[in-house]
């Protein structure tokens, strides 16, 4: 009975160890894209192994049209600077609906691109709900803006907005105009289905909603967290 409940012990404390280890891993991940920007991450990896590589070019939030950064508000989490990392009313209203549409905040969506992977698994979500506390209780909701701009996908193989405003526009981030980012923004949901130089009637109604939606924030201070 001894040696049996000394060996359960052992296994306790070697799964605590590594569960340490890994906490302290992510923590130190945080702490680094928190300041360094991250230089890929696991989805454009495995996309740039399957495409033979992408294009990806960083570029600083103040390199940015302030409404590309508005419109992706707008678009994605409105109530973006209300909130810790959970919109709460848009959860309750997803599961009151049978969807999970509209509850995924921006901090969420940040965690799962530069973190984890992508799919509806219940590990991934689980995690995702365990990482993004942390992420908005150590980044700037600015950082947090200007890391998802960078990371998100907006075509096969192109990965953030510079790389997207030159594909799309033939222009630099800093050039984009109200209906060029609102184009943008409105893709993001499905880039590989969707074009923002070719849109269909769908997503040309989606532009003129983020496009209103971003002067709303910008007029009732909802976008101030991200742009002082």
């Amino acid at each position: 009975m001894r040696q049996r409940r000394s060996f359960k012990q052992r296994v306790v404390r070697a799964a605590l160890k590594v569960a340490l280890v890994i906490v302290g891993i992510l923590l130190a991940f945080i702490l680094l894209f928190a300041v360094i920007n991250p230089p890929t991450t696991p989805y454009m990896f495995s996309e740039a192994r399957r495409l033979g590589g992408v294009d990806h070019q960083w570029v600083p939030l103040e390199s940015i049209a302030p409404v590309m950064a508005r419109s992706v508000v707008a678009a994605e989490d409105a109530n973006f600077c209300n909130h810790w990392g959970f919109d709460l009313p848009a959860i309750k209203k997803a599961i009151s609906e049978g969807s999970n549409r509209g509850a995924s905040t921006l901090s969420q969506q940040t965690v799962k691109n530069v973190y984890l992977w992508h799919g509806r698994t219940w590990v991934r979500k689980a995690l995702e709900a365990a990482i993004t506390p942390l992420v908005e209780a150590i980044w700037s909701k600015r950082r947090i803006v200007e890391v998802y701009l960078n990371v998100a996908e907006f075509a096969e193989g192109v990965f953030g907005v510079d790389a997207a405003a030159q594909y799309y526009f033939g222009v630099t981030p800093s050039n984009l105009s109200a209906t060029q980012a609102a184009r943008l923004a409105a893709i993001l949901p499905s880039p590989k289905t969707r074009s923002a130089s070719n849109p269909g009637s769908y997503t040309k109604k989606r532009t003129a909603r983020i496009r209103d939606g971003a002067a709303t924030i910008s007029k009732d201070g909802r976008a101030a967290c991200f742009e002082s």
